[in-house]
């Protein structure tokens, strides 16, 4: 789950990250009072959960509570990316001296956590990677150790940061861990011109695999956010998620879903989604899981890749009839049934001979033929 960076600023609020006095509101009046609070000057700035707010117009800085009030105005309502501004934060301003970028996250690849940290903040942080590679450093996080002042004070030397960010640097490693977080991100992270260090922004990705230890994060959850299909898909409680490509897949079990997606981008497809029906493949699942992908104006073919195991492949069979006369098949439907009951399963099918079904023997066969027909 991703968070709102005024959300991510209560995070690090509350674990000793410094940052500056805000306010949140979703009327352009009651910025009036906001800015008040905070002197009269404040930044203005959208709340959605997406980059490139200030190049859209939606970060802007008022000098008084009358203009904060016509800028709310004006990025209330606003779209950036797809995304529609319903609330602005009301940010106290600094006396900025330096901006730097620092962010830990999870390196899946290596198995570990990588701490990231460049000198050169308050820019996109791809640019900087693709540019000038060397002005960002990296730094592996040992997970057993963490973040000791130690390690924060190499961190710091590595990226050319100052020496007042250390405690900062530890406190952010506090907000990643204790709070279960995927990626934990400020940029920029300042000094000001009296020595201080702080957070003007900040991005935090939530684990959700991990919420049942943090019950307080359901009051970050927000509705609306996140892929509408993805939230349909969690509301039936299909293990669903959403990709830009063209192939709908439906698998039984993990690695096989994860395989087919492997499968189908090696024949020039690219997979819509993953959609894993584990062992059940009732009329219910199977219908709920057609109708999720089919609802995907992207997807062009769909697969069903199924290995019968405990679930025999005639029961699956049995899924798909009964699920195709609750949703209408608007796209060509290739089936794949392996395993326990395999030849029984196909004989279902195709005696129900739905036009829009094509059955193939081998997952490379039903890969292709899916790829087929989804480029035709």
């Amino acid at each position: 789950m991703d968070l709102h960076e005024y959300q991510a600023r209560e995070l690090f609020a509350r674990h000793g990250v410094p940052v500056l006095d805000a306010y949140v509101v979703d009327e352009p009046e009651a910025a009036r009072e906001a800015a008040r609070l905070l002197g009269g000057r404040a930044v203005v700035k959208a709340q959605v959960k997406t980059g490139g707010r200030g190049k859209a117009g939606g970060v802007r800085l008022a000098a008084d509570p009358e203009e904060a009030v016509a800028h709310a105005s004006r990025i209330l309502g606003m779209d950036i990316k797809g995304h529609t501004v319903g609330k602005v934060m009301l940010a106290r301003t600094a006396d900025i001296e330096e901006e730097f970028y620092v962010s830990y996250l999870l390196d899946r690849t290596n198995r570990t956590y990588l701490a990231m940290a460049s000198s050169e903040g308050g820019m996109d942080i791809e640019e900087v990677a693709a540019t000038r590679p060397g002005a960002l450093a990296r730094i592996p996080v040992d997970p057993a150790e963490g973040v000791t002042e130690d390690k924060a004070r190499e961190i710091v030397t590595a990226a050319g940061l100052p020496a007042e960010a250390v405690p900062v640097l530890v406190a952010l490693w506090q907000v990643f861990t204790e709070e279960d977080a995927l990626l934990v991100e400020v940029n920029p992270l300042v000094r000001t011109i009296d020595g201080r260090v702080l957070a003007l922004d900040g991005k935090i990705s939530l684990d959700d695999s991990a919420r049942f230890r943090h019950p307080a994060h359901s009051a970050y959850e927000t509705p609306g956010d996140g892929d509408p299909l993805e939230a349909s898909a969690k509301a039936k409680g299909l293990n669903y998620v959403k990709l830009d490509g063209s192939v709908g897949i439906i698998g039984n079990g993990a690695g096989l879903v994860m395989s087919t997606l492997d499968v189908v981008a090696r024949q020039g497809a690219e997979p819509a989604n993953f959609l894993d029906i584990g062992g059940g493949a009732s009329a219910r699942v199977m219908a709920d899981g057609l109708g999720l992908i089919l609802g995907d104006p992207g997807v062009k073919s769909v697969l069903v890749n199924v290995f019968g195991g405990i679930t025999a492949c005639d029961a699956v069979a049995d899924g798909i009839v009964q699920a195709l006369e609750q949703v209408e098949l608007t796209k060509p439907l290739v089936v794949r049934l392996d395993g326990n009951n395999a030849e029984l399963g196909r004989t279902i099918l195709t005696g129900a001979a739905h036009p829009l079904v094509h059955q193939l023997d081998t997952m490379d066969g039903a890969a292709a033929r899916a790829a087929e027909l989804a480029r035709s």
